[in-house]
């Protein structure tokens, strides 16, 4: 209470120096400078909160998912595709992903991207797996037999892979006044794609792809992470790929 008591004051203060001064004892460009630190500092009292607003474009296409299959069969994730550029970011886009679906589903049989690389590699896949990796890439088309061997080792029927199509990151100073910005905008742009495989019979179930753009609003230039940016897509996708169940209308019976 008495901080608000302060900044209100101070806040006063400042909207009556101009009064409380001879303006004619100063000169022209030091009433200006005074004029602009008021304004800097009733902008910096008005709060600091951030306000963030989410764009998010998601379209989802359900080919032969069964219902509820993966809460019994389970999901693993393969290497994650990605654009010319982008190619560190494969293993902090599977991290994020499966961290944001462990969180909605902690119960489903997960197995992340570093552990199936790792049973890949013990159980002699590694070639195997290349080849199927660098096909698909002019195929679009995941080698069957290996898809088969992949989930019978790492005992989930549905394989994942994700794709990152593009992420980018603008600032916007939105206005400023003698080289002060004292609004910023962080432009946040994600395009990610899901694709689910079936292991037993090497055909698409499910893919989906989200387009997020995320504006912030804020006084200190403070971007949006990737980690970040990619579990809130992840939310939009999970959210299509675990369809909440329609609630049965209510039916009034009559008096």
């Amino acid at each position: 209470m008495d901080k608000r008591r302060n900044d209100s004051s101070l806040a006063t203060v400042l909207m009556e120096l101009p009064s409380r001064v001879n303006l004619q004892s100063l000169s022209r460009s030091k009433v200006l400078a005074m004029s602009v630190a008021g304004l800097i500092v009733m902008t910096l009292l008005s709060g600091c909160a951030v306000t963030t607003q989410s764009y998010p474009t998601t379209l989802v296409q359900s080919v032969n998912m069964e219902p509820h299959a993966l809460q019994t069969a389970g999901i693993a994730f393969i290497t994650p595709g990605t654009v010319t550029g982008q190619e560190e970011d494969k293993q902090n886009l599977a991290l994020a992903f499966t961290d944001a679906l462990k969180q909605a589903h902690p119960d489903l049989h997960i197995v992340s991207l570093s552990e199936t690389l790792g049973i890949i590699n013990k159980e002699g896949l590694a070639e195997e797996y290349k080849k199927m990796y660098e096909d698909s890439r002019l195929t679009g088309i995941f080698n069957r037999d290996t898809l088969r061997k992949i989930s019978h080792q790492t005992g989930a029927r549905y394989i994942a892979q994700l794709k990152l199509g593009v992420f980018t990151q603008s600032t916007q100073s939105l206005w400023g006044f003698l080289g002060f910005n004292l609004s910023i905008t962080e432009i946040t742009t994600l395009r990610l794609f899901l694709q689910i495989w079936d292991g037993e019979n090497g055909t698409i179930a499910w893919e989906g792809s989200q387009e997020l753009t995320l504006s912030s609003n804020q006084i200190k230039q403070s971007p949006v992470s990737f980690k970040d940016t990619v579990e809130r897509s992840a939310q939009e996708l999970i959210a299509r790929l675990f369809p909440a169940p329609a609630q049965p209308l209510a039916i009034n019976s009559p008096k």
